[in-house]
């Protein structure tokens, strides 16, 4: 699979125990990029963080409840990314969504390495 030098990155921002249908959230997303042929998907685990709501999640030893922080990446075409868009929509009740342009450098192998000498 190739992925174009000029992609998008989809980041998703969620906390560890947010389901879909008893499922894991970030589960259920990764699982749905992978079967539309998403280039790849990488879960982030925070060890501390707080969003809408200013409620502070963190892993310190003494709290009961976690719920740490995630973060899912996904980088791939633009119109990949955009056709991926409404399948997450369903997904997702709430959280943080952003899209931003990158530029990949390399995937997979070396194929985008310049060669030395």
């Amino acid at each position: 699979m190739q992925v174009p030098r000029d992609a998008v990155l989809l980041r998703i921002f969620l906390g560890e125990d947010d389901k879909y249908q008893r499922r894991p959230l970030y589960e259920t997303i990764v699982l749905k990029a992978r079967e539309l042929h998403l280039a790849g998907a990488t879960v982030l685990r925070g060890p501390m963080g707080f969003g809408h709501s200013s409620r502070l999640h963190t892993a310190k030893i003494l709290r009961l409840s976690e719920d740490l922080p995630l973060v899912i990446e996904i980088v791939d075409e633009e119109e990949k990314i955009k056709g991926f868009l409404p399948e997450l929509e369903k997904i997702v009740g709430s959280g943080l969504v952003t899209l931003e342009k990158v530029q990949v450098l390399q995937y997979g192998d070396n194929e985008r390495k310049p060669r030395s000498g």
